[in-house]
């Protein structure tokens, strides 16, 4: 697999680690309790088909990444660096 830095190029994918999926969790209050907090901190969907990942160039450029791609396929669709929300498909 093989993702386009919107800095580098074209680039394998053992350049980049992964983060994770690309959403925003609503942190419990300090005294939640323990099901609020075991949720927050390890229950994750884990959807199959197109989802939004971060990814860091680890041995690249070192940007932080926005990743759009099919987990299925493994197709990427779209890449973003994630402070400006510039983006690329592998088209461009």
């Amino acid at each position: 697999m093989q993702i386009r830095c919107p800095l580098c190029g074209l680039r394998d994918v053992r350049e980049f680690t992964i983060k994770g999926h690309a959403i925003a969790l609503s942190r419990p209050a300090p005294d939640a309790g323990d099901e609020a907090w075991n949720a927050y901190l390890h229950l994750r969907e884990n959807p199959a088909g197109v989802t939004t990942e971060l990814w860091h160039h680890t041995a690249g450029c070192g940007a932080w990444l926005k990743v759009t791609r099919n987990t299925i396929t493994h197709e990427i669709l779209k890449v973003a660096l994630v402070r400006d929300g510039v983006e690329r498909t592998d088209a461009d």
